[in-house]
């Protein structure tokens, strides 16, 4: 249902090497910078796996607003590795890598607050086979 979405991030730069880090073990990568000329001098870029759907705005976020996403993984290993990429890049702890069984049982999520305070989720929702989803 959601084609893409749009983020402000007070540092662009920094969010960039923090984005860059944490999408690589999902396999989203930034693949798409919106030319200066048509965004006002503003900083866009788009990531995705395929075409981009999670779009960083260089601008102020608003003051106590803090957004949650959630990305698919397509394992629980994605889960792991996003979760500790995110950490290394600077992310704060909101809830490490583990299954939810409140929200259904094979839900395996990590959440993470990205540089902006947002909190971000991978989620796999694939049961465990032979020790891997």
């Amino acid at each position: 249902m959601i084609d893409h979405m749009n983020i402000k991030v007070a540092d662009f730069e920094r969010a960039k090497a923090f984005y860059d880090a944490a999408f690589a073990p999902l396999g989203a990568t930034l693949l798409y910078m919106v030319p200066l000329e048509y965004s006002n001098g503003v900083k866009m870029g788009g990531y995705g796996r395929e075409r981009p759907v999670y779009w960083l705005h260089e601008g102020t976020p608003p003051a106590g607003y803090h957004q949650h996403i959630a990305f698919t993984a397509n394992s629980r290993a994605e889960v792991d590795a996003f979760y500790q990429a995110a950490i290394a890049a600077g992310g704060t702890d909101n809830g490490g890598p583990g299954l939810r069984p409140h929200y259904h049982p094979n839900y395996y999520g990590a959440f993470v607050f990205d540089l902006d305070g947002n909190n971000i989720e991978a989620v796999c929702h694939k049961p465990e086979i032979g020790g891997e989803a």
